[in-house]
């Protein structure tokens, strides 16, 4: 009769030692996740923004195109590093702009292509964070 209580007694232990170390385990992995990136809200989006003047400017083929641009930005020490660089991000759309025609800006591809090469020609110069994305807010050839 005795180990009879001892074994019912030897087994609850086990048991509870069990389940203690699935509750660990479970609050362990729970905890222990990276926060979820979280998108950013329009407002955080509006303070990282940089409006870029109107750029006019002539294609390869001698065609003129005159577009307006928004610039996104990583954080806002990298939009205020990009305001200073205004100047460098005309001339860099201009060099860009300078090397296409009218038919390979045309279309959803040939802005893209565009605002990726500035992007990226952008990124070259940054020092406070990184462009994020390039924004054609007006697009006008004549």
């Amino acid at each position: 009769m005795k180990n009879n209580k001892m074994l019912t007694m030897l087994i609850i232990v086990l048991v509870a030692i069990i389940l203690i170390g699935v509750i660990a385990v479970v609050l362990l992995t729970q905890f222990n996740k990276p926060a979820a990136t979280l998108e950013p809200t329009i407002d955080e989006v509006v303070e990282t923004l940089v409006d870029v003047p109107e750029i006019t400017t002539n294609l390869s083929d001698k065609r003129v195109v005159r577009m307006t641009l928004k610039i996104q930005t990583t954080s806002k020490d990298a939009a205020a590093e990009l305001t200073k660089r205004l100047y460098q991000t005309n001339n860099i759309a201009i060099e860009e702009l300078s090397e296409m025609t009218l038919e390979s800006l045309e279309g959803k591809q040939g802005k893209q292509m565009f605002q990726k090469a500035l992007k990226t020609r952008l990124n070259e110069l940054m020092q406070e964070g990184e462009i994020q994305q390039v924004y054609i807010t007006s697009f006008i050839t004549t």
